[in-house]
């Protein structure tokens, strides 16, 4: 049986923490930012873990 490759894809855009949680960036911060309120785009600041409904997903992409 051949190695599981990794999708690429996925791995540039969620990394996996010590404890083994998923997280991800918040979507919405890469254009049209002169219609999103100040507000909007600070909420969207920083990273949040993947839903659990996804992580199953996530994790067999990753092959983790």
């Amino acid at each position: 049986m051949p190695k599981m490759k990794t999708h690429s894809g996925t791995s540039k855009r969620i990394r996996k923490t010590g404890t083994g949680k998923l997280r991800r960036q918040m979507t919405g911060r890469r254009h049209r930012m002169e219609k999103k309120s100040s507000r909007v785009t600070r909420r969207l600041e920083g990273t949040t873990e993947v839903s659990k409904t996804e992580a199953g997903r996530v994790k067999r992409l990753l092959g983790i």
